[in-house]
């Protein structure tokens, strides 16, 4: 099907549209509404035919149908009504707004464009801060056989960005329209602490819903003395974890035998310090799945636990206790991300023994085997481009890499490019800004080591993302730089989303060529 006919007249969904037939269709299209289509969002179902479309900056749902017919043939789906001529048929154009109302209807008419669940296969998820990037993360994921969460955010991001989490929906739903993304995708409401955070993401739509009980994690397990562990083991809430301190240390008084041949044999005080770091966050993670179930009645969902977000590394025998714990409490996770060996600053490669992390790595892959299969975690997973092949080699397929600063980073890579003065500025502010904004990071980006924006050229200001402290020093400082006031208006949002939209091949061309670096290892893996 390639004429305006043919897809107004289909009840079905219609092919995708490739090549030399998309792109002249959407001139036809152009023509006739004065919208002018992106190729791949042009469809046909239900006797309508769908585009977005895109006037100078502006971008439209457009809605094609015959006359006569019914004045609103679609009543969840909003716009200006005209009438137009293509082709020698005389239709009705609707013509509506990007909004969260538009955005459920398109979700329930052209359900390709709505979350789902991706299972226990390699995955990417592509956090999306300036609500703008999923198109080039499309791109980057087209054609490597990999999973992708488009739709993923953090309650903190979203507080430090000024956003809902309808609204990460709803851009991650229209970008994947855009691109006539027909695959599937997940829809992440990452880093939740709280029942109020599943709540809001349970409303938004998301698919799966990441726990993070880092806060209930005791880091000083360790290195306390016995007998301190003794008595905070006997302080847990045992009520909350459903059993009895005998009952727990017997449960682990048998070697388990994992994979790869391995035993992980667990001594008494190896569990009882395991149990007091992670017992809290296990009742912790616990209470917010059965939260989590009780607002979704009947609706399935995917769960990971991350307990990367905390100061001391998951050894093999604390993994094999959570995972034990996790399913004696009933918990079902397709993903868990412990905190590896290394470092994983933001935004920058990892810092480390990669000896030492592959024989680490190797370890939980084998305990994610054992008890699941669950895929495992890789948070922080923005441009660690050295462990990617590795990981890739190791799990097999039972791996979820987590990015989202470092696309916000290749926006601005692409804003020096093309508004130069603009970056300068934001850069400025950046470094100002550093101080206070690296607080809740795990970085050490030195601010006086960036080099001045205003010694250098024009040409030598992308460079800056290259560099590693000034990499660190815009990342961190994300929220500072879009909900900055100036007037009480905004000082920056406006504008880098003005200019990302007035060169936006540009800034997609720019992100989509950075996520394809991570995904070709996995990608790679998963064809081999």
């Amino acid at each position: 099907m390639s004429s305006i006919a043919d897809l107004l007249q289909s009840r079905d969904l219609t092919p995708p549209l490739e090549g030399e037939a998309a792109r002249g269709l959407a001139q036809t299209l152009a023509a006739a509404t004065g919208w002018a289509p992106y190729p791949h969002s042009i469809v046909g179902a239900g006797r309508v035919l769908y585009f977005l479309g895109r006037r100078d900056r502006e971008k439209r749902l457009c809605l094609l149908w015959e006359r006569p017919a019914s004045l609103q043939p679609l009543g969840d789906i909003h716009g200006d009504q005209t009438s137009v001529e293509a082709n020698g048929l005389q239709l009705k154009l609707q013509a509506g707004p990007l909004d969260h109302t538009n955005s459920e209807g398109l979700r329930k008419h052209l359900p390709f464009t709505a979350p789902r669940l991706l299972g226990v296969e390699a995955t990417i998820g592509c956090g999306d801060r300036l609500g703008l990037a999923t198109p080039a993360h499309v791109r980057a994921v087209r054609g490597t056989g990999l999973r992708a969460i488009f739709a993923q955010q953090s309650i903190r991001e979203m507080t430090r960005t000024g956003r809902t989490p309808e609204e990460v929906m709803d851009t991650a739903t229209f970008g994947v329209f855009q691109e006539g993304w027909r695959e599937g995708f997940g829809a992440d409401a990452d880093h939740l602490k709280t029942p109020q955070d599943v709540d809001a993401t349970v409303a938004a739509g998301f698919t799966m819903f990441t726990i993070d009980p880092g806060d209930h994690v005791d880091g000083e397990a360790e290195r306390a003395d016995v007998g301190t562990v003794r008595a905070r083991f006997d302080q847990l809430p045992w009520s909350a974890l459903e059993t009895a301190p005998d009952r727990l240390l017997a449960a682990f008084a048998d070697p388990v035998h994992l994979p790869d041949g391995t035993i992980a044999a667990l001594p008494e005080e190896t569990v009882l310090r395991a149990a007091v770091k992670y017992g809290r966050a296990l009742a912790h993670t616990a209470g917010m799945y059965r939260h989590l179930c009780g607002r979704m009645p009947g609706r399935p969902f995917e769960l990971e636990v991350s307990v990367d977000e905390t100061a001391v590394p998951t050894s093999v025998g604390e993994h094999v206790f959570l995972a034990r714990e996790l399913a004696r409490l009933g918990v079902s996770w397709v993903s868990l991300a412990p905190r590896f060996v290394g470092d994983f600053e933001k935004g920058v490669d990892y810092r480390g023994d990669l000896d030492e992390f592959t024989r680490s790595f190797a370890q939980h892959v084998a305990v994610a085997t054992l008890f699941g299969p669950y895929k495992i975690g890789i948070h922080s997973g923005s441009d660690k481009f050295s462990i990617y092949p590795i990981a890739a080699r190791l799990a097999e397929g039972l791996v979820h890499v987590k990015t989202a600063g470092t696309s916000y980073l290749e926006a601005l890579r692409a804003l020096a490019r093309v508004e130069p003065a603009l970056f300068r500025e934001i850069a400025r502010f950046a470094i100002e800004r550093y101080p206070s904004d690296r607080a809740s990071y795990h970085v050490s980006a030195d601010p006086a080591r960036v080099p001045q924006p205003e010694a250098l050229s024009d040409d030598q200001l992308p460079g800056l993302l290259d560099q590693f402290d000034s990499r660190q020093v815009l990342h961190v400082t994300f929220g500072s730089v879009l909900t900055a006031l100036s007037e009480g208006r905004p000082r920056f949002r406006d504008r880098i989303l003005r200019a990302l939209a007035e060169h936006e091949e540009i800034h997609y061309q720019t992100v989509a060529a950075h996520i394809a670096r991570h995904l070709r290892p996995l990608s790679q893996a998963q064809s081999g």
